[in-house]
């Protein structure tokens, strides 16, 4: 196993799958062999497992190896680790963000009209919370942290009384959320949105609806125009 010298400080999944993807490029392990538990390589590396069990899933989700519950994790056929080809992957998922994120905007603006005319002062608490979790998260792991903002937009949008909304939320959260973890953990310029978010906050608990939309939309515009200029740039 090569050593772990090469993970700085820093957030520490996007390091250790890098460290990975180069293993599996020097055929560390042959395709179809499995690779070592997580016990094991959060050992050896030096890391935590939930560190590695992370940078597992972003390379099973490229298909650089085979995640199977109750045997371990086994290399697939190593031919996809180019340089190339996780671009175009990377691409296409921008792709599937942005238009997550469209459908997103269009529901949760309507939940946050709705929650503003419907939120009582015990929800108002419950989502300082909320957001107040987001912010402690915020420089913790990216999956962490995604979780804790999705469910901070989660509970306005159970807040605005239509389960139609709330059914659409949880329909395009899986692809929000496998997006998300990505974009965090790799991306060095994101948008920082935490004021926005506690303008929405606040503009709830001022019974706002004008406000409360304004807020829901500045803080899903930031991210729409980051991931679109990140597009045209490539």
């Amino acid at each position: 196993m090569t050593e772990p010298s090469g993970l700085r400080h820093g957030p520490v999944v996007p390091q250790l799958e890098s460290l990975l993807r180069e293993l599996l490029r020097e055929k560390r392990w042959k395709a179809g062999e499995r690779l070592p538990s997580e016990v094991r390589l959060a050992e050896e590396l030096g890391v935590g497992r939930s560190s590695v069990r992370e940078a597992i899933r972003l390379l099973a989700r490229d298909g650089l190896v085979d995640v199977r519950h109750g045997s371990g994790t086994f290399v697939t056929d190593l031919s996809p680790v180019t340089e190339e080809e996780p671009d175009v992957r990377r691409l296409l998922r921008r792709a599937r963000l942005l238009e997550a994120y469209e459908v997103r905007r269009a529901l949760e603006v309507e939940a946050a009209r709705l929650a503003a005319q419907r939120i009582r002062p015990e929800d108002v608490e419950r989502l300082r919370a909320r957001l107040r979790d987001r912010q402690e998260r915020s420089c913790g792991e990216p999956s962490a942290f995604v979780d804790a903002d999705l469910e901070f937009h989660r509970a306005i949008v159970e807040l605005s009384g239509n389960d139609v909304l709330v059914g659409l939320f949880t329909l395009v959260r899986p692809v929000l959320r496998e997006a998300l973890i990505e974009m965090v953990a790799h991306e060095t310029a994101l948008p920082d949105v935490s004021c926005a978010h506690a303008d929405v906050l606040e503009a709830l608990a001022r019974g706002d609806a004008e406000a409360a939309i304004a807020a829901t939309v500045d803080n899903l515009e930031s991210t729409m125009a980051f991931i679109r200029a990140e597009a045209a740039d490539r």
